[in-house]
């Protein structure tokens, strides 16, 4: 399940610390805790490499993938190349390789694992069908796909089909001992309560915290999903965390 993902946890643990800085009156920090794999080199490296191939596309020179493996990303844009060429089998391994966070990042935007997994099929299949007219913008393929995944999801609630489910029986609680003057907000402040405070906030604010934390995005990877300049996306995450403080149970509040 999502939740047992390490990255999560530890984006989960990263959140929690803001959040609980924010209830103590400490201005949150906006690259979020140590130890969170979510620092800004993340934009430095996002390595762009041309695939040579032809095909009658002129964009090769803007093919990007924001693996850190320079072997992974070789492969990831030949995959994309020969996908949009109409290759099923490119596509099934283009599948394979980011099917789960599609999917990661639907679970925690509707909380829900049926119709996260409805979405996310929804999500390659719209993939599939305009393959043939994708085109390299100088970003990673997948954001791309989270793209068509985010605008399926807000279509999805915006046609009023169903309400937010806040189902949390997929959820175990990590609340391992920390230290610092946040350590009683922090005892008080379970993954429970945050993931169902997620489901209250705005949109966007919702979509930056998640891309953010539970996907383990850079900065530069969220503000091109969300269509954003690197300073906006910070400031929605900054609002993000100090909305998620004031939904936090009175007990919890300074």
């Amino acid at each position: 399940m999502p939740w047992e993902d390490s990255d999560v946890v530890r984006g989960l643990d990263a959140l929690r610390r803001l959040v609980a800085q924010a209830l103590l009156g400490e201005r949150p920090a906006l690259a979020g805790a140590p130890g969170i794999v979510l620092t800004e080199a993340l934009a430095g490296d996002r390595a762009q490499a041309g695939t040579g191939s032809g095909g009658g596309y002129d964009d090769a020179d803007l093919a990007a993938s924001s693996e850190e493996d320079a072997a992974e990303r070789t492969r990831l844009i030949a995959l994309v190349e020969l996908a949009r060429k109409g290759d099923a089998d490119a596509f099934g391994l283009l599948y394979d390789h980011y099917q789960p966070s599609v999917y990661r990042f639907l679970f925690y935007r509707t909380r829900s694992g049926t119709l996260a997994e409805d979405l996310t099929s929804e999500t390659f299949f719209r993939a599939l069908r305009s393959m043939t007219n994708f085109r390299w913008q100088g970003k990673d393929f997948g954001a791309w796909l989270m793209t068509i995944a985010r605008n399926l999801a807000t279509d999805h609630f915006k046609a009023g089909r169903t309400r937010l489910e806040l189902t949390t029986e997929d959820m175990a609680l990590h609340d391992d001992a920390t230290e610092g003057p946040e350590s009683t907000v922090l005892a008080g402040l379970t993954n429970e309560i945050l993931l169902k405070a997620l489901t209250e906030l705005p949109s966007e604010q919702r979509d930056c915290l998640v891309m953010r934390f539970l996907q383990g995005m850079s900065i530069a990877e969220t503000a091109e999903i969300l269509g954003r300049s690197d300073g906006a996306v910070k400031q929605l995450q900054l609002r993000g965390v100090r909305n998620l403080a004031k939904l936090m149970p009175e007990g919890l509040r300074d």
